[in-house]
């Protein structure tokens, strides 16, 4: 493959990033997924910039392309039940291989797709977004949204091979690109200062040149070697894995009061700066946790406070859905200082109270 390696992560798949990988997905599917079909799921909107050149390094006679339309609420049962009736019609037996070319929306519904049809076939993930390359992509989980709540049902179905290339990101809208950051800056408060120091650094050339800076492919697989790291660590989220969901109890209980019209990275970065002044109340941080995160959140262009309008009873109560929550208990993971997290006795996450974040709701 042209002297393509993967990354030297401890996962049983392998991930390539690389300017330009994506011309070797042929040989590289091949490799990790051999198949006698390949289902090529995207949404209608990237399928136009990039299903083509990607069909075309598939055999033809034995490759479909299956679209839906784009957004967060497309993540439904009735797009699987479409998708996976699509595939029967088509006559996909367990002997194909699902592609995944899309956003976090996309691989989380397209994952979900191959981790039950069939019991369960190989599915390769593509991501063309930020958040999809340093997040969704990677780990495993897959999930279909609920009028409950986001990601309530899916299964932990591991890819057979995650293909990076940061060239896809070119055709990226800023608004999503910055959203994809928000991630990033997440990675570096969980588990690594240094990494969040870098990040801050190159935030101005990423903003003026966006996914063409030149350190933007370094911090994408800095990101991945952190999500790899703890994912490795708690495959099924029963302690350490939690700490990737600091920011996104709150974030997605703004996403399901404003019915997704906010972008995901959008409502983690203002969860994050909830969580962080949740720390800071509980004393399991230090007082300027939330201010140095407020700065690199700004620094990155996204949102630090909650809309106007939004109600924070609302709010509140939308907490109570997240599938995190154990004994009616809403629980948080939260950081101690940044580049390290609240390990809460082996448990990873601590409920909290009503009181207090209703508190901290009120208070920005």
């Amino acid at each position: 493959m042209s002297g393509t390696l993967p990354l030297a992560l401890p996962l049983d798949y392998p991930i390539y990033v690389r300017h330009g990988v994506i011309s070797e997905l042929g040989s590289i599917v091949q490799e990790a997924a051999p198949a006698h079909r390949y289902a090529v799921i995207s949404d209608t909107r990237v399928a136009s910039l990039h299903a083509a050149r990607l069909l075309a390094l598939l055999p033809a006679d034995r490759s479909r392309l299956f679209t839906i339309p784009p957004g967060e609420h497309e993540k439904t049962r009735a797009r699987w039940a479409e998708l996976t009736d699509a595939l029967l019609g088509w006559g996909a037996g367990r002997d194909t291989t699902v592609i995944a070319l899309g956003g976090g929306v996309i691989g989380d519904l397209a994952g979900f797709v191959a981790a039950t049809y069939m019991r369960g076939i190989p599915v390769v993930q593509v991501p063309t977004t930020v958040l999809a390359m340093v997040d969704a992509s990677v780990g495993g989980k897959t999930a279909i949204d609920t009028a409950f709540g986001k990601n309530l049902v899916g299964a932990f179905h591991n890819p057979s091979a995650v293909v990076i290339d940061p060239a896809l990101l070119e055709t990226l809208p800023p608004a999503d690109l910055r959203s994809g950051l928000a991630e990033m800056i997440k990675h570096g408060v969980i588990a690594d200062a240094t990494y969040f120091d870098a990040i801050l650094r190159e935030l101005p050339d990423i903003g003026d040149r966006g996914a063409l800076a030149p350190a933007f492919a370094m911090l994408i697989t800095g990101s991945v070697h952190i999500k790899a790291a703890v994912v490795a660590e708690d495959v099924r989220e029963n302690g350490l894995r939690q700490t990737l969901n600091f920011g996104h109890t709150i974030a997605h209980a703004i996403e399901r009061v404003l019915e997704y019209r906010i972008l995901h990275g959008e409502a983690v970065a203002i969860g994050m700066v909830i969580e962080a002044r949740l720390a800071e109340r509980l004393s399991i941080s230090s007082s300027g946790l939330s201010v140095a995160v407020v700065d690199a959140l700004t620094r990155a262009g996204l949102p630090t406070t909650i809309p106007v309008g939004v109600d924070t009873g609302a709010l509140l109560l939308a907490t109570k859905g997240d599938k995190k929550n154990r004994a009616g208990s809403v629980c948080y993971s939260l950081p101690r200082a940044i580049g390290e997290m609240d390990p809460a006795e082996g448990r990873w996450s601590v409920g909290v109270s009503d009181e207090d974040v209703l508190s901290v709701l009120t208070s920005l």
